[in-house]
């Protein structure tokens, strides 16, 4: 099923546009996304074949199930509540039936998880890619022998200095377990002209090993040192390395290069909807009132132009988040929404639609 099939069949009880031109701070190149609900033919919503949301390629028109609909407004999902706040002018389809949906019937406590919590897992990311941003890796990955350590007197030191320093090739060296200590290993030289001992170096494979190589070492023979694979540090390395260059792969080619362009090493228009959803939750909690388009146009579009400095974005974001809890904490909103309530308007509203088709 495809949007155009929604359409073609009038499946669709409510469409909106959404978006920053629902919360006033789109701009003139901003994208038109449109969200909506819409309700499956009879026989299909009774079938095997139920399709809780239906989408186009890009993600930014989606349509949700009727069903799928009440149980996100159950949740408080801000993207399903913020449909029930669209502003006029950003209404393009209403049915007589969707009206029965109001806002105020939903808006609960959880909101200050739904809305309040999404924004500091909003301000993480934001942290998160302000360290990419600033702390880029570099495109060669680094190897586990970059990680492996020799010992030298009360000291260590690198691997690869070691070696140079002694005259050694890593392909003459040998290693082999030191019992009972975790990633610590005997390290041998075969300093013979002929390579008689047969070691097998350090690694198999300096770019693509994921461990240290052990070799079979010829009894009587006394280790010139021993070397310690830093495993942790090799694996959170890795970790790191690995996120960064997903990052880099899937990262929005024109939100990164407005960062770049502002300077100041932040996703601004993620802490715009940082800062967006802070203040609509302090004002659910205060007021029961859900505020979709923006008062203060002007100065969230001065976070997403990067007039702010990171560190006190970050800063005035968690106070904000304090002051969300203390007002959740005495609002009188009820603890969640009433699920019998939504369940029962869910039944009236969907046979309502089916007769009317019936007819």
């Amino acid at each position: 099923m495809t949007i155009a099939d929604l359409r073609q069949q009038n499946l669709i009880l409510f469409e909106a546009i959404s978006g920053s031109r629902a919360y006033g701070t789109n701009l003139p190149h901003s994208d038109t996304d449109l969200k909506g609900v819409f309700i499956l033919p009879e026989q299909q919503f009774f079938g095997l074949d139920y399709v809780p949301q239906v989408a186009n390629e890009t993600n930014d028109e989606v349509f949700y199930e009727l069903r799928r609909f009440v149980e996100l407004l159950l949740k408080n999902n801000p993207t399903v509540l913020e449909l029930l706040g669209t502003p006029d002018d950003c209404v393009v389809y209403q049915h007589p039936l969707f009206a029965q949906f109001q806002a105020r019937d939903f808006l609960s406590r959880l909101c200050r998880q739904s809305f309040a919590e999404y924004a500091v897992a909003q301000i993480r990311k934001a942290k998160g890619l302000n360290k990419k941003i600033n702390h880029p890796e570099p495109p060669a990955r680094k190897s586990v022998l970059d990680f492996c350590y020799v010992t030298v007197g009360a000291g260590a030191q690198p691997v690869a200095t070691w070696l140079a320093r002694k005259g050694y090739e890593a392909a003459q060296c040998g290693l082999a377990n030191v019992p009972h200590l975790t990633d610590l290993y005997a390290l041998f030289v075969d300093a013979t002209p002929e390579r008689r001992h047969g070691y097998r170096g350090l690694v198999r494979d300096p770019d693509t090993s994921q461990e240290v190589l052990l070799s079979a070492v010829p009894k009587g023979e006394a280790p010139l040192a021993y070397l310690s694979f830093n495993r942790n540090g090799y694996s959170t390395y890795c970790r790191v390395f690995r996120e960064y260059h997903d990052w880099v792969a899937k990262r929005n080619a024109e939100r990164y290069q407005n960062t770049v362009q502002h300077g100041k090493n932040y996703d601004a228009k993620n802490m715009l909807h940082v800062f967006r959803l802070l203040q609509m939750a302090g004002e659910i909690a205060e007021t029961g009132q859900l505020n979709v388009r923006r008062p203060n146009r002007e100065f969230l579009l001065q976070i997403r132009c990067g007039e702010f400095e990171y560190d006190d974005l970050v800063a005035n974001a968690e106070q904000l988040v304090t002051q969300v809890e203390a007002a959740f904490a005495t609002s009188t909103l009820p603890a969640a929404p009433d699920k019998e309530a939504a369940e029962q308007l869910l039944i009236q509203l969907r046979q309502a639609f089916y007769e009317e088709r019936s007819v």
